[in-house]
């Protein structure tokens, strides 16, 4: 099950593409992963500069990091189910 995107070309023709729900899965995986590893850096300094303690930061960092990283996927996956009223494709 693939999503059909349009794109006009020059001299106003369309070009149909196919995306599958693996490569958006995929571009999900991706955003998440990099997204998180900015947040968790954050977190582990912010932790640090609180706690003071590097066996808190790191407890802090895991339970953070996977929790996360779950619910980003989740809510990611939800907007992309969203059919916009603006949307062309």
């Amino acid at each position: 099950m693939g999503a059909t995107i349009r794109v006009e070309l020059n001299k106003g023709k369309l070009k149909e593409i196919e995306r599958s729900s693996k490569e958006n899965i995929r571009q999900s995986l991706g955003e998440i992963i990099s997204w998180r590893t900015v947040g968790t850096i954050t977190t582990v300094a912010v932790s640090y500069i609180i706690t003071g303690t590097m066996a808190l930061v790191f407890y802090i960092r895991g339970i953070e990091l996977v929790s996360k990283m779950e619910l980003y996927f989740f809510n990611e996956r939800t907007w992309n189910t969203i059919k916009w009223e603006n949307d062309k494709y």
